[in-house]
């Protein structure tokens, strides 16, 4: 299983996947926003999306896991 995290705290301002969708290395999976500035965040392997942990409008921390994947 893999974790994707929040490289910088800031709001969730899309959620690009949802469980059970199959993501390639590099694809975005959440856009942040932080200091007015949109910031992807994608995947580092290919996987299937199992647990989405965030929602938009949200607040992350940097570290927090926002999307699992198998």
């Amino acid at each position: 299983m893999s974790k994707i995290t929040a490289n910088m705290a800031g709001s969730v301002w899309k959620v690009l996947v949802a469980v059970g969708e199959e993501v390639k290395e590099g694809q975005d999976v959440v856009i942040l926003e932080s200091m007015k500035m949109e910031i992807p965040i994608a995947a580092e392997k290919d996987g299937v999306v199992k647990a989405v942990n965030i929602h938009e409008g949200d607040f992350v921390n940097e570290q927090d896991v926002l999307v699992e994947l198998d």
